[in-house]
């Protein structure tokens, strides 16, 4: 009996096991997909053990340095008091000690003071001594560059640096010290970059003196975060390699100690490391480092067009088959977009063969662009592919007239007439050169206009911007023989 007693609540699990199998069986899975385990080991023993990575660091290290920096101010300071006297006496009312009135009342005198900045990392590119850092790294709390820079290079010595130029829109700067034969990072293709793929970042956090520490691409193309205002350009490498302060400037580089990114910022709410960091990739830190050195600053090339993200209804509405792409919101008007003939609607794919898949991407590709730059720019119109031939203008001037070559005429964009242009403006002409466009703030506005037709030089027949450039003479008065709303006559083009 005690038997009895013992089964019959096992003969209930028992139904209540069948039971549970009928039910299960009843939502349609079969024995193939009983989600089976992976036996295969991640390292089957086939490849080589890495046990270090110090051999592959160890160049890389060598060409991370430490910045410093400081501003000079200027204080007025009475000559006769003390320095610690003085501040007691302004900040914390301390009777002027001073035994002689005439003393007391001397006329103050301006003195120095260096005021140091921070700390933070800089990457040496060039065997010639160029040094790639973050813009915030050498400058100081008003945004405005330090007036000393100094670089702790890794053998101990201190050098100082002059400042090349710097892009506050991607934070970063450009230094140059007059050593030779140093040690450099080469740089390599961060667009190349995967999430997973193993990373170091190099520095020298809170001071510590220079520190690597290793982690992962934890993603990529990072924007929109807001790190560098509403006017940045984002791009940025996500890992978790440890970055604190001080690590600012310096090197994030690949498992073949190759350059990848330049750290820049951290997410914390307490201000050290929990494994949110990111980096400017090298691809756009090379882009801008290129025009720093070439001009001193980053020139932009500019669309004049005002986008915004595609979503799942957006792209039915526009009949665009997929949420990629920039939808063009305001074509602005004289800018180099509406003169391509873009409109209100488009959603742009492509620039050239540069993929376009949200707002972030076109900002990014037109902004690494120069002004004059002929992009090809396919866009999807009434769910058809068209594509638009834009010549790139300035970011930093949109009222500027840019030309894809270069116009000798201040202000003034120029194109040849073809049969393309003699249909678009209307023109009786089918030669010569076309004003497409005057700056007001050129010096030859009052002469020149939007839609004249330059047809002769000094005499010559002109046919291209380099025929032009070739024929005017500057210091001299020239002359123009033009065709303006169907009428001829000359005008004198004085070139300074």
């Amino acid at each position: 009996m005690k038997l009895s007693t013992h089964t019959k609540p096992f003969a209930s699990s028992r139904r209540l096991f069948a039971l549970g199998l009928m039910v299960i069986a009843g939502t349609g899975l079969h024995a193939e997909t009983d989600f089976p385990l992976s036996t295969e080991p991640v390292d089957d023993g086939s490849a080589p053990h890495l046990a270090s990575y110090a051999d592959i660091l160890e160049p890389a290290r060598s060409a991370v340095v430490s910045v410093t920096t400081a501003s000079i101010v200027e204080i007025m300071r009475n000559p006769n008091r003390s320095p610690i006297e003085e501040f007691l006496r302004r900040y914390y009312g301390m009777p002027d000690s001073t035994p002689n009135p005439r003393q007391r009342q001397a006329p103050e005198e301006p003195i120095e003071r260096r005021i140091p900045n921070g700390l933070g990392s800089g990457v040496i590119i060039s065997s010639d001594g160029y040094i790639l850092t973050n813009n915030h790294v050498v400058s100081d709390e008003s945004g405005d560059p330090a007036d000393e820079i100094t670089v702790h290079l890794d053998d101990g010595s201190q050098v100082d640096a002059v400042l090349v130029g710097r892009d506050e829109r991607t934070d970063v700067a450009l230094l140059k010290i007059e050593q030779d034969d140093l040690p450099f990072i080469q740089m390599a293709d961060s667009d190349m970059l995967r999430v997973g793929d193993i990373v170091f970042a190099i520095g020298n956090p809170l001071g510590v003196g220079q520190t690597s520490t290793m982690g992962i691409v934890s993603a990529t193309k990072r924007s929109n975060l807001g790190l560098l205002g509403n006017q940045g350009y984002e791009n940025f490498i996500q890992t978790d390699a440890a970055i604190n302060r001080g690590n600012s400037g310096g090197a994030l580089v690949d498992a073949k100690g190759r350059l990848v990114g330049i750290n820049t910022a951290i997410f914390s709410q307490t201000g050290g490391n929990i494994g949110i960091g990111f980096a400017v990739p090298s691809s756009l830190a090379r882009t801008v480092v290129l025009e720093l050195i070439e001009n001193g600053k980053v020139r932009r090339g500019y669309l004049g067009v005002s986008i915004s993200d595609l979503n799942q209804d957006m792209a039915e509405a526009f009949q665009t088959g997929t949420t990629d792409g920039a939808l063009v919101e305001v074509v602005q008007e004289g800018t180099p977009a509406a003169r391509a003939g873009m409109k209100r609607g488009d959603v742009i794919r492509k620039i050239d063969n540069y993929p376009v898949e949200s707002v972030a991407d076109l900002r990014l590709k037109v902004a690494s662009l120069r002004p004059g730059t002929e992009v090809s720019v396919l866009v999807i119109r009434e769910g058809e592919e068209e594509t638009l031939k834009v010549t790139l203008g300035s970011l930093d001037d949109p009222t500027a007239v840019v030309t894809s070559e270069e116009s000798p005429i201040d202000g003034v964009g120029l194109e040849p007439v073809t049969p393309a242009i003699e249909d678009e403006w209307n023109l009786n002409v089918d030669t010569g050169l076309l004003i497409t466009e005057v700056n007001p703030r050129s010096p030859h506005a009052q002469v020149l206009a939007r839609g004249m037709v330059i047809l002769e030089v000094n005499d010559e027949p002109v046919e291209t911007v380099g025929q032009l450039n070739n024929l005017l003479v500057p210091g001299k008065v020239n002359k123009l023989w033009v065709v303006y709303r169907g009428n001829r006559g000359f005008i004198a083009l004085r070139m300074e």
